[in-house]
C-alpha cells in the first residue's frame, strides 16, 4: 500500500529488526507472525509499505489524490487490515506513546509524533513493539492508570497483559524519568475468559483490570498476579461497556444488549442495582437492535450516568440508585448511539452547571445535551455514521472530536457547536479516535495545542496537531 500522506522530506529507513516483538515463547499460541502474514511488507520510517496487488494500484491512485492534512501516518497493522483499538499513554507525550488492536490479530506499542519532528521524542526515538499472542482480532487495548502495563483483548477470548522495563542498577530498580526509559516492554501474563472480548477498562487508581464479554460475563483480575478477582454474570446477553464511576472507583458499572445496566460491589461481587433500560425486565421478545444498550458514560462527579441504546434514545440515570431521571430524544428512530461523553466546561467550578452531554449515533448526527434541562444546546453533523468521540483535555476542555465512517474526524466547540477543525487523510471508516494535549511549538514551554489521533478501517493511524 502507497502512503496515504506525503512527507516533507524522506524519512530514515526502519528495517524489520528495529520492530521489538514481545512474546512469550513458552506458550505455543504465542508464535509471532510470519513474514508472509504481513504481505511481504517492508518498513520506510514508521510506515510499513506493502506491495501491491491485483486490482490495487488503481486504488493506491485514488489514495495518492486523496486529500490530507495530517501531520504525520503510522501504518504497522498493514493494509487493509482494521484498526479496531486505540489509546494514548496516559501521561503523554512524555511518553509519546500510544497501543494499538486490529484486524491482524496484533497491538502494537508505537509512537504517532512522526519521525521528521523536532524535540528528540518520536517514531524514530521509539521502534514499534509488537504484541503477539492472539489468534483472532485485536478489538479492545488499554493503559493501566499508571501507564506501566498495558493490555489488549481479542476476540479470541484472551486478555493478554505487557509491562513496562525498567532500568536496573546493580540489583536495584531504578524509575527513570526521561521519555526513552518507555522503550521497552515485556509479556506479563495471559488471561482467558472463553468468550469474544467486547471491552477491557483498567481501575483509574490501582492495579485491577476487568473485561467484559459475549457469553455476558465479566472479569475482574488482580495484576501483575493475573490473579481472578471475581466473575459477575447477570447480564444474558452481550456485555457492551464497564466503567468504574469516580470519585471512589469502589463499584463498577456494565451495560448489555439485554438492556440492562448493572452497578457490582466490587468487594462483594454483588449487584448495588439492576434496572432494565429500554425494555420491561423479562421481556422474553427482547430485541437486542432496538433495546440493546450500545454506550455508555459516567458525569466526572459520579452522580449521573448516560445510556445509549440501538434503538437511538438516550437516557440519564442516577447512581447509585438506578433510576431513570432524563430521556434525550433527538436521534434517528432504530440509528445506534454509538458514544457518549460528558464534558465539565467549568472544570467543576460550576457545581455541575456547566455539564454537557455529547451523544452521537449511526445517523450521523451529534448532539450536545443541556443536563440540567435536558436540551440540545448544538448539533454536529457528519455524511455518515459517527463512530466514537473524545473529549480533550485542560486547557481545552470546551473541544470534542468525533470519528466518522465519512472518512473524517472533525472538532468542535461543543459551547456553541462551532467547528473548529476538520480532519482528513483517510480513506475508508475512521473506528475510533484520542485526543492529548501536545506542545503547541516546540521549545515553547507552557504552551499546549492538542493532538488528535485516529484508528482507521485501511491499517492506518493518523496525526494531526490543533
Amino acid at each position: 500500500m502507497s502512503q496515504p500522506h506525503e512527507h516533507e522530506e524522506e524519512d530514515p529507513v526502519l528495517q524489520d529488526e528495529d520492530i521489538v516483538e514481545v512474546y512469550n515463547e513458552e506458550d505455543d499460541d504465542n508464535v509471532p507472525m510470519d513474514e508472509d502474514d504481513d504481505d511481504n511488507a517492508q518498513y520506510d520510517g514508521e510506515i510499513i509499505i506493502g506491495g501491491p496487488g491485483p486490482g490495487e494500484e488503481e486504488e493506491m491512485m485514488d489514495m495518492e489524490r486523496h486529500e490530507d492534512n495530517s501531520w504525520g501516518v503510522t501504518a504497522l497493522h498493514g493494509a487493509q487490515q482494521s484498526i479496531f483499538t486505540l489509546s494514548l499513554h496516559p501521561l503523554f507525550p512524555n511518553p509519546p506513546i500510544a497501543v494499538s488492536g486490529g484486524e491482524d490479530d496484533l497491538g502494537f506499542i508505537f509512537s504517532p509524533i512522526p519521525a521528521q519532528s523536532a524535540g528528540g521524542v518520536n517514531s524514530e526515538t521509539f521502534p514499534p513493539v509488537r504484541l503477539t499472542g492472539h489468534t483472532d482480532s485485536v478489538v479492545a487495548a488499554g493503559w493501566s492508570f499508571d501507564g506501566e502495563m498495558v493490555a489488549t483483548g481479542g476476540m479470541d477470548g484472551r486478555v493478554r497483559v505487557w509491562k513496562r522495563v525498567k532500568a536496573r542498577r546493580g540489583s536495584q530498580e531504578v524509575q527513570a524519568e526521561s521519555a526513552d526509559s518507555w522503550r521497552d516492554w515485556e509479556f506479563l501474563t495471559n488471561l482467558e475468559t472463553g468468550s469474544e472480548i467486547q471491552w477491557v477498562t483498567w481501575h483509574p487508581k490501582g492495579n485491577v483490570l476487568s473485561a467484559g464479554c459475549e457469553d455476558s460475563s465479566v472479569w475482574l483480575w488482580n495484576l501483575p498476579s493475573g490473579n481472578t478477582l471475581t466473575v459477575l454474570s447477570s447480564h444474558t446477553l452481550a456485555s457492551t461497556a464497564g466503567l468504574f464511576p469516580p470519585p471512589t472507583a469502589r463499584q463498577l458499572l456494565t451495560s448489555s444488549l439485554d438492556s440492562s445496566l448493572i452497578l457490582w460491589e466490587i468487594s462483594s461481587s454483588a449487584p448495588a442495582f439492576k434496572s432494565s433500560i429500554f425494555t420491561a425486565a423479562g421481556n422474553p421478545e427482547l430485541d437486542p437492535a432496538q433495546h440493546g444498550i450500545t454506550s455508555l458514560a459516567v458525569a466526572p462527579n459520579g452522580q449521573l450516568a448516560a445510556v445509549g441504546g440501538a434503538g437511538g434514545r438516550v437516557r440519564l440515570v442516577s447512581l447509585p440508585k438506578g433510576d431513570t431521571v432524563g430521556r434525550l430524544e433527538g436521534h434517528a428512530e432504530r440509528e445506534s448511539v454509538e458514544a457518549l461523553i460528558f464534558v465539565d466546561l467549568l472544570a467543576g467550578a460550576g457545581g455541575g452547571k456547566g455539564v454537557v452531554l455529547v451523544s452521537a449515533g449511526t445517523d450521523g448526527k451529534g448532539f450536545v445535551w443541556d443536563v440540567a434541562t435536558g436540551r440540545v444546546r448544538a448539533e454536529l453533523v457528519h455524511n455518515e455514521p459517527i463512530t466514537s468521540l473524545a473529549a480533550h483535555p485542560a486547557p481545552h476542555l470546551h473541544l470534542v472530536t468525533s470519528a466518522s465512517a465519512d472518512g473524517t474526524l472533525k472538532t468542535w466547540d461543543v459551547r456553541t457547536g462551532a467547528l473548529v477543525a476538520e480532519h482528513k487523510g483517510h480513506t475508508g471508516v475512521v473506528n475510533g479516535v484520542a485526543v492529548a494535549s501536545y506542545p503547541l511549538q516546540e521549545g515553547e514551554e507552557g504552551k499546549l495545542g492538542q493532538v488528535v489521533v485516529s484508528a482507521g478501517d485501511e491499517g492506518v493511524s493518523l496525526i494531526w496537531r490543533i
